[in-house]
């Protein structure tokens, strides 16, 4: 379980550092350099990933049941996670009205992700992981909202051609991993 925390620690604090601590980041990218800040970065997200998936692997195996979630709750979670998807597209899909309209689409997707997980799972390792995640994302959404408000950012309209995009490839990648991918990954069938 100590892996787990550690590793949700340096990767959920090294995505904060901008938010939380810009000064000490802006100090840091000066410095050492875009690069070797780039690097350093990304070589912290990956050991608290790596941290994050062993650790959440190993509590698996001798789970602590904090409650027994009902079976609908899989069902309920599959279908929240339909969202995440299309959110998470949205995010990287120039010109939708969904980002335009909410700003940061992938952390709503995140808060829809670690909801449904939160909802269908029941073990300690569980909470800490979807319940981090889920933290993290409403922490940094009202951070990042109010810092918007604040500069006057003002996204482009979007177009509803582009929303509908989003929608069809999230779907797509949906049925992807849900039938074939979560099981692969995971060692979780959703829907067996």
């Amino acid at each position: 379980m100590l892996a787990l925390v550690a590793g949700l620690v340096i990767f959920l604090g090294i995505h904060s550092t901008g938010l939380f601590a810009p000064d000490w980041r802006a100090a840091q990218k000066q410095r050492l350099g875009e690069n070797a800040w780039k690097g350093i970065y990304s070589l912290a997200a990956l050991i608290g990933l790596v941290l994050i998936v062993w650790g959440y692997g190993q509590a698996r195996l001798d789970p602590t049941w904090l409650w027994i979630p009902p079976v609908w709750t899989r069902h309920l979670a599959a279908l929240l996670t339909i969202p995440a998807f299309i959110l998470l597209v949205a995010t990287y899909l120039p010109g939708t009205k969904m980002k335009a309209r909410i700003g940061h689409p992938m952390l709503l997707g995140v808060k829809f992700w670690a909801i449904a997980h939160l909802l269908a799972n029941g073990t300690l390792a569980d909470l800490l992981l979807f319940g981090g995640f889920l933290a993290w994302a409403v922490a940094l959404f009202i951070v990042l909202r109010r810092r918007d408000r604040a500069a006057g950012v003002i996204r482009p309209a979007g177009k509803f051609s582009r929303d509908v995009m989003a929608v069809v490839v999230g779907l797509v990648l949906w049925v992807i991993f849900a039938l074939w991918l979560h099981q692969w990954l995971i060692g979780v069938r959703p829907f067996g």
